[in-house]
């Protein structure tokens, strides 16, 4: 999906691929509150912004927001991580060269563990050229230090779980499903039974169904 429907600038560069967090599977590590740092090399200035998003419509929105604000700015470079596993990403240069500015800056998103987060940082040149490898640790600092000033939050997948189970069973199934580590959620009801609801992290799932099961009177509804 293209970050902007305007025409890209010829020195974007998107850079895909997996996402290497080791980490289970049903939870994620994202931004709760946004970031800002402010990083000087050489009369240079980086000012770092970290947010959380959502989407690549939300990136597209807060990067203009950015080119707007500070339009007189040499370059907007960003870099960002979408998807449980950070597997849709994001590295823009924006004129630096290739490689030394949205590279680091989504490396500093990887090395956290973070995901949903996109991280912009405006550069005012400030007259000397600081080549390739100071311009790499230059968006490194700058990106590290706007996502050590924000808050995170760890996020958890849940399951919804449906079983149907006569009324005097009812009970018992709560209990076992309790045991677990299920939260209940409202009940529904047919002449004959209870169809209970429950909601549990995903990796716990194939407990909660085994537990579940051991009342053979019980059935476990597939979702439609």
């Amino acid at each position: 999906m293209p970050l902007s429907s305007a025409p890209a600038r010829a020195d974007e560069e998107g850079m895909r691929g997996a996402f290497l967090h080791t980490r289970p599977m049903d939870n994620y590590l994202t931004l709760s509150s946004p970031g800002e740092a402010t990083y000087v090399e050489k009369r240079s200035r980086f000012l770092a912004f970290a947010h959380h998003v959502g989407s690549e419509e939300e990136v597209k929105t807060l990067v203009e927001q950015y080119r707007r604000e500070y339009y007189d700015a040499r370059h907007v470079c960003y870099a960002y991580a979408l998807g449980t596993e950070g597997e849709r990403f994001r590295a823009v240069d924006d004129g630096e060269p290739g490689g030394s500015a949205g590279k680091p800056i989504h490396g500093q998103i990887v090395s956290r563990g973070l995901t949903e987060t996109l991280v912009v940082i405006v550069r005012y040149f400030g007259g000397v050229k600081l080549g390739t490898g100071g311009l790499a640790v230059a968006y490194k600092t700058a990106a590290g230090a706007a996502l050590d000033a924000a808050a995170t939050e760890e996020r958890i997948l849940t399951s919804e779980v449906k079983a149907q189970v006569p009324y005097p069973d009812a009970d018992a199934a709560m209990r076992l499903a309790r045991g677990v580590g299920a939260e209940m959620l409202p009940p529904d009801y047919t002449d004959v039974a209870t169809i209970l609801r429950f909601r549990i992290r995903q990796s716990e799932e194939p407990a909660l169904i085994a537990a579940l099961q051991k009342i053979h009177t019980l059935t476990v509804l597939s979702e439609e």
